[in-house]
């Protein structure tokens, strides 16, 4: 991910080199062949791609003459769509690496940066290798461990402690919030809130995650005046997965008219990039078995009862719109299938 930021070439197994398009220096090789996503095929219009089942799934494109960097770079971002309407042709190729483009797809997700690559670029400095074993390992949560924890008197409630995990393989570092004494009697009311800086610190419009934020804290103070306790699993993985840069160039296109996932499908980017099982290890790891989940999303549920946490209820967790979050909420409603008309 380290190399990816910094515009090296990755080896993965023994599939062509390939060259992320936007960190790059503007002086390296050329290539017809680039790696992008099916999603952002689709916004191409390639018109002998299929359509995927899976929007992130990767796809090799033919461009009619080499691509150098600089004519790459539309390809990749869509905020260069209105600079450079006129691209290609290109045609899709048969792709007969599917499990390496499938982990250089991962790695540029992880990265935070777009998913297209020029594949065997020439010339091209030397390559940082790795296998697709290697990129697998950043999904294995068992290497996720708790780093340390302390007591945090929250203006919510004092009685409250924050729990800090860890693991080897990725710089982002999660944080758990108990919120009153943990007792094995009483099932905990749990709330899963990925980051937001956008809305947990600034205090952002777009969106609900502040005050979604501030009241699963409030209900789950009264939990503990009642008695009872809660978790907040604070989970780093800001923009449903895909980084901040990407949730700005998502709001970029939002202001275009597209909504949350259409702008996230002109990126090449899956509309849901968390990683759930993150969620339920670090339950694991404070002892939790069963919750009564603070949450409006299906998926969420379906995602830590895959992952072996009993959800013995689903506490409805909806907050008033205002004029800017109005349509973002609809989406979520509509399109991404959470419940607020309970």
């Amino acid at each position: 991910m380290d190399a990816l930021r910094h515009g090296w070439p990755l080896k993965i197994g023994d599939a062509p080199l390939l060259l992320p398009v936007e960190t790059a220096p503007g002086l390296e090789g050329a290539s017809p062949l680039a790696l992008i996503s099916a999603a952002r095929a689709a916004t191409l219009k390639l018109v002998n791609q299929r359509e995927a089942a899976d929007p992130h799934a990767p796809v090799l494109i033919r461009a009619a003459e080499p691509l150098d960097l600089t004519a790459a770079r539309p390809i990749a971002d869509p905020a260069l769509d209105l600079a450079a309407p006129l691209k290609g042709p290109f045609r899709a190729e048969p792709l007969s690496w599917v499990a390496e483009a499938e982990a250089a797809m991962e790695l540029a997700l992880l990265a935070g940066i777009l998913p297209a690559f020029l594949v065997a670029p020439e010339p091209v400095r030397e390559a940082v290798t790795l296998s697709v074993d290697d990129t697998a390992a950043l999904r294995d949560t068992r290497a996720l461990q708790i780093a340390t924890r302390a007591h945090l008197p929250l203006a919510a409630h004092d009685e409250t402690e924050i729990v800090a995990f860890r693991s080897p393989d990725d710089l982002r570092e999660h944080v758990a919030v108990v919120v009153g004494q943990q007792t094995a009697d009483r099932t905990p009311l749990v709330r899963l809130h990925s980051e937001c800086l956008t809305g947990d610190i600034l205090g952002s419009l777009k969106c609900d995650c502040g005050p979604q934020l501030d009241a699963a804290l409030a209900a789950m103070a009264e939990e503990a005046d009642r008695g009872g306790w809660g978790v907040l699993l604070y989970l780093r993985q800001e923009g449903r997965g895909i980084g901040l840069i990407n949730k700005l160039r998502a709001y970029r296109l939002q202001d275009q008219g597209f909504d949350t996932i259409e702008a996230n499908q002109r990126l090449g980017l899956p509309e849901e990039a968390r990683d759930f099982p993150v969620a339920a290890r670090m339950l694991d790891l404070l002892g939790v078995r069963g919750i009564r989940l603070l949450t409006n999303n299906p998926a969420k549920v379906a995602a830590f009862e895959a992952a072996g946490v009993t959800v013995s209820e689903r506490v409805r967790h909806a907050l008033p719109a205002n004029p800017h979050n109005t349509r973002y909420l609809a989406t979520k409603r509509d399109r991404a299938g959470h419940l607020f008309d309970e």
